[in-house]
């Protein structure tokens, strides 16, 4: 009799930002990768990133916001085609025109966090990039979290109670602070097994032969 063979094992954390274009793009990515890599069961782990530290907790207006990081409004048009053509490539729905206002992300990181116990995190994040990037809603407004929460299997009476308070926030500051101090300066950065690191939305293709290497990896190691 042949001996079972289980799958190779690979641990991939993921560092992103919930108003991050490239990251909304790059979760798809990751997710179409790990279709081409059927033989590794692979585990994926959020972490928070912020991408704008300086946004206040209760958001900015997004012209504002645009000509602040950008200079102006026309200058970030030019980029919001390329990311609106890769979005279209992915099958999904990136509508820059609807975004109205520019949010902190401390307390979207923290509703991911809480996914994790009992609900789907990645689902949760999506959840949330999808509102963003795709309806236009106000990531500050804590009553469309608490939406997005029941959106996804949460308790939204439990999140709302939670939001009106400071629960996790050293913890979600810290992790996206220890991210940019390890030198992560740009998202989605994909780390493998905590040591083969890739940077940027790269190729669903790219990304499973970083899949396979670190499965390769950790089958010697165990050899």
């Amino acid at each position: 009799m042949a001996a079972s063979h289980s799958p190779a094992r690979v641990h991939i954390d993921v560092v992103s930002d919930v108003v991050c274009p490239w990251c909304y793009i790059g979760k798809h990515r990751l997710e179409r990768a790990l279709t081409l890599a059927p033989d590794t069961a692979a585990e994926v782990e959020y972490r928070p990133y912020f991408l704008n530290p300086w946004v206040p907790r209760e958001g900015i207006d997004r012209k504002t916001y645009l000509e602040t990081k950008f200079g102006s409004v026309a200058r970030y048009d030019a980029i919001a085609e390329r990311v609106a053509a890769a979005a279209a490539a992915e099958g999904l729905t990136y509508e820059p025109k609807k975004m109205t206002r520019q949010p902190n992300t401390i307390d979207c990181h923290r509703l991911i966090l809480w996914a994790r116990n009992g609900a789907d995190p990645a689902r949760v994040k999506q959840r949330l990039m999808a509102l963003y990037f795709a309806e236009g809603a106000d990531l500050s407004d804590r009553e469309v979290l608490v939406r997005a929460a029941n959106d996804c299997g949460m308790d939204g009476d439990l999140v709302r109670r939670l939001l009106a308070g400071e629960d996790d926030v050293p913890r979600v500051t810290g992790e996206a602070n220890a991210a940019k101090e390890a030198g992560i300066d740009g998202v989605p950065t994909f780390i493998f097994d905590s040591s083969l690191l890739l940077t940027g939305a790269q190729p669903p293709e790219y990304l499973a032969t970083a899949i396979a290497r670190a499965a390769g990896q950790q089958t010697k190691a165990t050899a």
